[in-house]
């Protein structure tokens, strides 16, 4: 496990896990709202982070630089991506993130300037502002993506973005309970590592 600074003009740092043996892949981590004490430690993404390691993928969880109303957000992960790509070149990229980072991994993988292999949602909210559109971005992106949300999850809008993913032929994933997935990071590593294993291995 190591530290990295992303280059990009913001002071955006991030944790980076590896397996023991070279990687087969690398997956961006967003985490939830920072305004609401999100940050690269939450149990979601580590759980998430630790099982990729298991399986050969490295992971980056990153903090996002100066809250920014979600625009600077949003190039902190396309810069995370940038990174990604030059650090590990030639291999698969996957964008995973949770509540306010999950639509930051749907806008990022839409946007960014680099091929995206696969994109894992946790509980995105459909819309941050009127130019923040995950349902848009959503559209935007063609590789294997996967939303995942809380049965009971009454904190965001996942509604829509849930019944377009099903429409498109994405893999939508139902959990019991709330925004907040107490006791289930071991299932939502166990969703999310094996639905990144599957198409970012598959993808070499």
């Amino acid at each position: 496990m190591s530290d990295v600074l992303i280059p990009g003009g913001r002071d955006v740092r991030g944790t980076l896990e590896e397996p023991a043996d070279d990687p087969d892949a690398i997956v961006v981590a967003c985490p939830p709202h920072p305004q609401h004490g999100g940050s690269r430690s939450d149990p979601r993404l580590v759980a998430v982070s630790e099982a990729l390691r298991d399986v050969g993928i490295a992971c980056l969880r990153i903090d996002y630089g100066s809250w920014d109303d979600g625009y600077g957000e949003r190039e902190d992960v396309c810069n995370a991506i940038r990174w990604a790509d030059e650090q590990y070149d030639g291999l698969p990229i996957g964008v995973f993130g949770y509540s306010f980072g999950a639509s930051q991994a749907l806008l990022a993988a839409a946007d960014v300037d680099r091929e995206i292999a696969a994109v894992s949602a946790l509980a995105p909210t459909a819309q941050l502002a009127d130019d923040l559109d995950a349902l848009v971005a959503l559209e935007a992106i063609a590789s294997p993506t996967q939303i995942l949300y809380g049965e009971r999850d009454s904190t965001v809008d996942w509604d829509p973005l849930v019944e377009r993913a099903r429409e498109r032929g994405d893999t939508v994933t139902a959990l019991s309970g709330d925004h907040f997935f107490i006791g289930q990071h071991g299932k939502i590593a166990d969703c999310v590592g094996g639905f990144l294993e599957d198409v970012l291995l598959e993808s070499m």
